[in-house]
């Protein structure tokens, strides 16, 4: 499909067929809801003001200001709607080309929020090759914990310190006792890193109760973004047992703010990931033909590094790793079904993150732990400096991207700058 919005014709990640919704502010406007297209974002109140939408497409816009949540709460029927109508604005031969002026801002001049008021966030460990990679380093005779092939093993994360694209991270300070002191200190975090991983937006919620049929699951997901989990590993090897994840982990979880729809994905789908023949069988309430046959995701993911180093010698972000949606153990649809098979009720704008999405071979780690084997193998960078973890000064970058000869979907970036700990001189 072609655009009159002519940076969109060829455009690696917004073109016509991809249409992700968010929340931006134009340059001295309020919040409101808009679809990047190209190098531009289609202003939806505009589009509602000019009378381009009509029908549950028009209510949904009407109620919609600052976040998405409404909009999300209508579910999969009047996001199509929505889809429809917006391909019909934007495709070229439009008769809308003629309120260009009104309907669109330049997206370098605007902000981009958070796209919904996120009630819950729930973060899961779905990246098999990261939970291996990880698990070989703490019990290399074991590295899977029995529960992993049964179930999407998960735990509950803090909605109040998840922040769009851009917003940056200040090193936490807390406990942490390495193996060779007596007792632990309390200080900045020695052992920053981040996490590749899929965030996943909840449409339509359930009540409290009532489960959620694995065959269902898939249309209670709005949408997908890119996420990172950042993580101080020190800070977590010493907190996290018996209860699990805290401190470490909810310092800052930054996401991609443009929600890309599942529609757009639809030439992406791939089966599940094969398990191995010795594997246990898949639970009845989590199996459903169907999400094994297309329930996976082929979505080429990225990481790259740019140091304060980088930025004085005007370098570009350097890549360090590489990796692909397709290496998640769980589908998000099993990860709704599970999430909802003992009652638990999930409402509009809740968020997922899949885990850590690495893959089997040197280069497609999802985190610096792996890629270092744990601080004992620093990864080289272009300037001749070397990482353990992260210093301050770094930005991480996170990119996804699918292609299939004749489009291109992309999510935007994903990043964020750490900044020394407060107190730091």
């Amino acid at each position: 499909m072609t655009s009159w919005v002519t940076s969109s014709n060829g455009h690696p990640d917004f073109p016509l067929d991809n249409l992700p919704i968010g929340i931006v502010s134009p340059a001295g406007g309020t919040p409101r809801p808009a679809i990047a297209i190209g190098e531009q974002v289609l202003d939806l109140h505009a589009a509602l003001e000019a009378g381009l939408l009509t029908g549950a497409a028009r209510d949904a816009v009407e109620t919609t200001g600052a976040t998405l949540n409404t909009l999300l709460a209508r579910g999969t029927a009047v996001r199509h709607a929505l889809r429809q109508q917006v391909v019909a604005i934007l495709a070229t031969g439009s008769t809308a080309e003629r309120l260009s002026h009104r309907l669109l801002h330049a997206a370098a001049d605007c902000t981009l929020q958070l796209p919904c008021a996120i009630g819950d966030y729930t973060d899961f460990y779905a990246g098999i090759h990261h939970a291996t990679h990880v698990g070989r380093l703490l019990r290399p005779d074991n590295p899977l914990m029995p529960n992993y092939k049964y179930l999407p093993v998960a735990y509950h994360g803090r909605a109040s310190t998840v922040r769009p694209s851009g917003a940056p991270l200040r090193r936490p300070n807390g406990q942490r006792k390495p193996a060779s002191d007596p007792v632990p200190s309390f200080g900045p975090s020695r052992n920053l890193d981040f996490e590749l991983e899929l965030g996943i937006w909840i449409g339509v919620g359930n009540g409290i109760g009532e489960a959620i049929p694995i065959a269902q699951a898939a249309d209670h997901i709005a949408g997908y973004c890119l996420l990172n989990d950042w993580s101080a590993r020190d800070i977590q090897g010493w907190e996290y047992q018996p209860l699990g994840p805290f401190l470490a982990k909810n310092l800052l979880t930054t996401v991609s703010p443009w929600i890309v729809m599942p529609e757009a994905l639809t030439p992406f789908r791939v089966p599940a990931m094969a398990r191995d023949a010795a594997d246990p069988p898949i639970f009845s309430y989590l199996a459903d033909a169907s999400d094994q046959g297309a329930g996976g995701l082929d979505l080429a993911l990225e990481i790259s590094m740019l140091t304060p180093a980088m930025r004085a010698q005007s370098l570009h972000p350097h890549r360090i790793a590489k990796s692909n949606a397709r290496f998640l153990f769980w589908t998000p649809a099993q990860m709704v079904a599970h999430h909802t098979s003992n009652g638990c009720a999930l409402r509009p704008g809740d968020l997922f993150g899949s885990g850590t999405i690495s893959g089997p071979d040197k280069g497609q780690e999802g985190s610096l732990l792996e890629m270092t084997e744990g601080g004992r193998a620093p990864i080289a960078l272009p300037t001749g400096e070397t990482r353990r973890f992260l210093e301050d000064g770094d930005t991480v970058i996170l990119a996804a991207r699918a292609t299939n000869g004749r489009t291109s979907i992309g999510f935007g970036l994903c990043e964020g700058t750490v900044l020394p700990a407060p107190g730091s001189a």
